[in-house]
C-alpha cells in the first residue's frame, strides 16, 4: 500500500514539474517573442522607409558629364542608400512591358525623360531631411523636376513613431504580466510542499537549510524553461529570416544574443525571487494557518 502511495506522490511530484516547466518556457518564449519584435521593429521600418523612390527628372540638354557628377555625388552622399541612372529609353521599354502596350509608336515619341532613381536610408526618410534634399538637388541647373510621394513619407513617419511607441509599452506590460505567471507557478509549487516546509522547521532545521533545495530546484526548472523557450525563438527566427531574408531579422547577432541571454536570466531570476519569497510566507506562518 504505501509503495502504490509512493508512486503516486511521485507521479503527481513529476506532473508538478512539468507543468512549471510548461509554463516557464512558454512565458519566456512568448517574452522572447516579443522582445524580437521589439529588436526588430526598427529595421522592418527603416525597411520600408528605404523603398520610398525619388525620381530626379533631368533635362533634354543635360549633359553627360553633369548626369555622371550629379550620379557619383548622390552616391557618395550619406543619405543615399543607392542611386541608378535611367535613359528615356530604358523608362519607355519597362513601362511599356508594365502596361503591354507600345505607346511610343502610337505617338510617334517617346515622352519620357532621363532620370535618376534614388533610395535613401531610412534616417533620412522624414519630410523635414527629404524636403533639405529636394531643395538641394533642385538647385542644379539640369534637373527639370524631383517626384516623390510626400504625404506616404509623413504618413509613414507618424506611424512609425506611433507603433514603436506602443510596442514599447506592450513590451514592458507583457515583461510585468510574464513576472506575474511565472510566480504564480512558482508559488503553487512551493504551496503542495508546505506541510513540508512546515515539518522541517519544527525538527530544528533553520529558514536557509529549508529554502535551499527548493530554491535549486526551482532554479533548475527555470534554466530548462529557459532553454525550451530560447530553442522556440530560435526556431521562429530561422523560419521568418528564411522567408523574409531581405529584412535581415539575424543580422544583428549580438542584440540577438543579448536577448537570449536576457530570456535565460529572466528564468533563473524570477524563480530563484518567487521561491524565496514563497517559502518565506509558509515558514513565516503558524501550523494552523497552513489549511487556510
Amino acid at each position: 500500500m504505501a509503495t502504490s502511495f509512493e508512486k503516486y506522490q511521485k507521479r503527481r511530484l513529476i506532473s508538478s514539474y512539468f507543468s512549471v516547466v510548461i509554463s516557464i518556457g512558454l512565458v519566456l518564449f512568448l517574452l522572447g517573442l516579443l522582445g524580437l519584435l521589439v529588436l526588430n521593429s526598427k529595421r522592418v521600418a527603416d525597411h520600408f522607409k528605404e523603398q520610398v523612390p525619388i525620381v530626379i527628372f533631368l533635362k533634354e540638354n543635360a549633359k553627360e558629364v553633369e548626369i555622371n557628377q550629379l550620379k557619383q555625388s548622390l552616391e557618395m552622399a550619406d543619405y543615399t542608400r543607392y542611386a541608378n541612372f535611367v535613359s528615356k529609353e530604358e523608362a519607355a521599354e519597362a513601362h511599356m512591358a508594365e502596361i503591354g502596350e507600345n505607346y511610343v509608336e502610337y505617338l510617334g515619341e517617346n515622352p519620357l525623360q532621363d532620370n535618376i532613381d534614388v533610395r535613401l536610408r531610412a534616417d533620412y526618410v522624414t519630410p523635414e531631411k527629404v524636403e533639405e534634399i529636394i531643395t538641394e538637388l533642385k538647385s542644379k541647373p539640369f534637373v527639370d523636376d524631383i517626384g516623390y510621394d510626400k504625404p506616404l513619407i509623413e504618413q509613414l513617419t507618424k506611424n512609425v513613431q506611433r507603433i514603436s511607441f506602443w510596442v514599447l509599452v506592450v513590451a514592458a506590460i507583457f515583461l510585468i504580466i510574464a513576472i506575474l505567471l511565472i510566480n504564480s507557478s512558482i508559488r503553487l509549487s512551493v504551496y503542495a510542499k508546505r506541510f513540508t516546509i512546515k515539518t522541517m522547521q519544527m525538527v530544528g532545521a533553520t529558514k536557509r537549510f529549508i529554502r535551499r533545495p527548493f530554491i535549486w530546484k526551482s532554479v533548475r526548472l527555470g534554466i530548462i524553461g529557459s532553454v525550451l523557450a530560447m530553442g522556440g525563438m530560435a526556431a521562429i527566427l530561422y523560419y521568418l529570416n528564411k522567408t523574409f531574408p531581405e529584412l535581415g531579422l539575424a543580422d544583428d547577432t549580438i542584440l540577438i544574443a543579448g536577448l537570449f541571454v536576457f530570456i535565460f536570466l529572466m528564468g533563473l531570476i524570477i524563480t530563484w525571487i518567487s521561491t524565496y519569497f514563497a517559502t518565506q510566507r509558509f515558514l513565516n506562518l503558524r501550523t494552523d494557518e497552513l489549511y487556510y
